[in-house]
């Protein structure tokens, strides 16, 4: 059964279609990047299969549930930009996704942040934008959850912390779990991903999988999105 599954989806604003007619099923047990320009709609799509929006049209199910509080138990999810209290020590942040996430693992927490070298008793504020970024997908990525929704997770993320994020984000979800990564950094994620989905002008122009996509073209999966979008 598919952990995220889309019928019709369709979300405008206003004379402006941020998705149209968009239909895809995503497999449990796989890694899939998101991937499309600036405006092609993939923070909308994470945002409403979080529940953060509601389509104008079609259907979203996610563990055969509509996106509300049943969802919201079985999905972790990471925003584009930062929303944690500044004033918080990160130990307190601990603390306070393990009070709220019946699936949170504080163990592998700490563990996580003691190999980034990040001081569980430093306030968020005091800490670099990358390394509050690092403290958040740590939060994400130590819950056990069935579907992992990263908006740009390693966007703000020096290059050499890179290949770490990457094997966390590996290492450290359900291997029964799907992950789904939207980036623009297509070649430092390419070695992760199982399947991809392409998305242009609100629509799919392309969803398949990157060993069919490598053997169908005969390019990466980074040199198609250069072709295809002229990047």
């Amino acid at each position: 059964m598919a952990i995220l599954k889309c019928e019709g989806l369709t979300k405008s604003y206003g004379r402006k279609t941020a998705l149209r007619n968009l239909s895809l099923s995503v497999e449990p047990g796989r890694i899939v990047g998101l991937l499309g320009p600036n405006g092609s709609g993939k923070t909308t799509l994470i945002k409403i299969a979080t529940g953060l929006l509601t389509a104008t049209s079609g259907t979203v199910s996610i563990d055969n549930n509509m996106p509300g509080q049943e969802t919201k138990a079985v999905v972790s999810y990471l925003p584009e930009i930062t929303y944690l209290n500044d004033w918080m020590k990160v130990s307190q942040l601990v603390k306070f996704f393990d009070d709220f996430y019946t699936d949170f693992d504080s163990e592998k927490a700490y563990e996580m942040l003691k190999n980034l070298g990040i001081d569980e008793n430093e306030s968020l504020k005091s800490l670099s934008k990358g390394t509050k970024e690092k403290v958040q997908l740590i939060l994400v990525m130590a819950r056990n959850a069935k579907l992992y929704l990263l908006d740009e997770p390693i966007g703000g993320v020096d290059p050499a912390a890179r290949d770490y994020i990457l094997n966390t984000i590996i290492r450290n979800y359900n291997p029964e779990a799907s992950v789904i990564i939207s980036t623009h950094l297509i070649s430092d994620i390419e070695q992760v991903l199982d399947d991809v989905i392409f998305l242009k002008n609100g629509e799919i122009a392309l969803a398949t999988s990157v060993d069919e996509l490598r053997e169908n073209h005969n390019m990466s999966v980074d040199t198609y999105f250069r072709e295809v979008f002229k990047c």
